[in-house]
């Protein structure tokens, strides 16, 4: 893509799950973006994606086929915003020091995430873009399956779904099989996912399913009413083929 004219220069915040593909599909058939760069959020203490649980190697694996240059940002087990902020911030530094003024998320509906983006970024005079806003998440999900994009389930909350829901791939059996109750999308957070091919990708992402594990974390909003609760969650590893 060109950089110059009107283009934005681009960093993605790539999770590794299917809304990050879907809009990052759409952003690549786009000529108004350039996508310089892929950004994810790593918990350092297991070399693991945050919240999704998949191992850093397959996450490295992953942006080798799509091809373009990534870099991470590495977190605490359970990092407080302080150190969230902290941590990102630093990341962002660098990537505006290159002249990305632009970045972009895969989100959908959730207004507080959108308006927490925006006003962090903006102290950075970083303009955010959200490709999926407001997009009808049945309609996401179908036409992510219609392009032919895989993705495999690899953290549901137990709040919501049982543990037979993770490693399973998202396809028309899976929607089927979805309690009434969550999104389609998993925009709530019911869900996450690793998207391992599809027209974003150079060649398929090799794995094995693993084992399932349960694990509980502390409610990091001090606001929610369910603060000092804990969160249980149901994770599926990937193991790399090689």
């Amino acid at each position: 893509m060109s950089h110059e004219g009107s283009t934005y220069r681009t960093y993605f915040n790539w999770s590794s799950g299917k809304d990050s593909a879907l809009a990052l599909h759409y952003l690549l058939s786009n000529p108004e973006y350039s996508i310089e760069h892929l950004l994810t959020s790593v918990n350092a203490s297991v070399d693991r994606v945050s919240m999704h649980g998949v191992r850093r190697v397959l996450l490295e694996q992953q942006i080798e086929a799509i091809g373009i240059p990534a870099s991470t940002v590495e977190l605490p087990e359970e990092p407080t915003m302080e150190v969230y902020e902290e941590k990102m911030t630093a990341a962002l530094n660098k990537l505006t020091k290159k002249g990305l003024k632009h970045a972009a998320f895969g989100d959908i509906f959730l207004e507080d995430l959108k308006t927490y983006r925006e006003d962090q970024l903006k102290k950075m005079d970083v303009q955010a873009h959200f490709p999926l806003w407001k997009r009808d998440t049945k309609e996401l999900i179908r036409e992510f399956i219609d392009l032919e994009f895989k993705t495999v389930v690899v953290c549901v909350n137990s709040e919501f779904m049982d543990e037979s829901f993770v490693g399973r791939t998202i396809d028309s059996d899976f929607l089927k099989d979805l309690p009434k109750n969550v999104d389609p999308c998993g925009e709530n957070g019911e869900f996450h996912t690793f998207c391992f091919d599809g027209p974003i990708f150079k060649h398929p992402v090799g794995f094995t399913i693993g084992e399932k594990v349960f694990r509980s974390y502390q409610n990091p909003n001090s606001e929610d009413d369910l603060c000092g609760k804990s969160l249980g969650f149901w994770f599926c590893d990937l193991v790399p083929l090689d």
